[in-house]
């Protein structure tokens, strides 16, 4: 397999972004503290292609229940999406809603799918069967894998509601938890397009 890593550094630079709506700002929105760092190197940038994820890789679903990479996988591996929010992120809750058309794609492919977010089980549950989503939603509360996997985004400081929140990004994982390619935002209001995603696993 060839592995692939793939950067959106800026609306110039990304591949392919899907149109989503903006969050609305206030004085207490994220929105407003979006740092653009086209020119400057990915901090948080999550792990390089042939890296292992975390050994202690665990987080729960949306019913509170414990999953592991072995309850994610499919045949040939799981594309994991990191998301900020289904709670408050306008941007994530689309794209969210998006990736129903993402998973039958990728299950043909022998990938599962999965979300990751900061939100509570009960957050992931209530955003889930109100817009019927099929896949697996993953809560990390307190952000430990977010940072295990080295992608908190550094913008948002303690004090923050979004301290903690990751980097929206994709992860391709192999079964043996071996990092296949990647796709990581610097800029929220940016996403790839399932297309590229699609691609990004066909050129494994």
């Amino acid at each position: 397999m060839r592995a692939t890593t793939i950067f959106f550094l800026s609306a110039a630079a990304t591949l392919g972004i899907a149109a989503c709506t903006q969050d609305t700002a206030s004085e207490n929105d994220p929105a407003e503290q979006v740092e653009t760092a086209a020119s400057a190197p990915m901090e948080n940038g999550g792990p390089a292609v042939g890296e292992s994820i975390p050994a202690d890789f665990v987080t729960r679903d949306a019913t509170g229940a414990e999953r592991r990479l072995a309850d994610l996988v499919g045949e040939n591996g799981v594309v994991l999406a990191f998301n900020r929010s289904a709670d408050w992120c306008t941007v994530c809750q689309a794209q969210m809603v998006e990736f129903r058309d993402l998973q039958p794609q990728l299950e043909q492919r022998g990938y599962n799918f999965a979300t990751l977010s900061y939100d509570a089980p009960e957050i992931l549950a209530e955003f889930s069967e109100r817009e019927d989503i099929g896949y697996t939603m993953l809560s990390d509360e307190g952000s430990a894998m977010i940072d295990a996997f080295d992608l908190r985004d550094p913008q948002y400081r303690e004090g923050s509601f979004a301290h903690g929140v990751p980097r929206p990004a994709i992860i391709v994982i192999g079964t043996d938890g071996v990092v296949q390619a990647t796709m990581v935002e610097t800029d929220y209001r940016e996403r790839p397009a399932l297309s590229d995603i699609v691609a990004a696993v066909d050129a494994l």
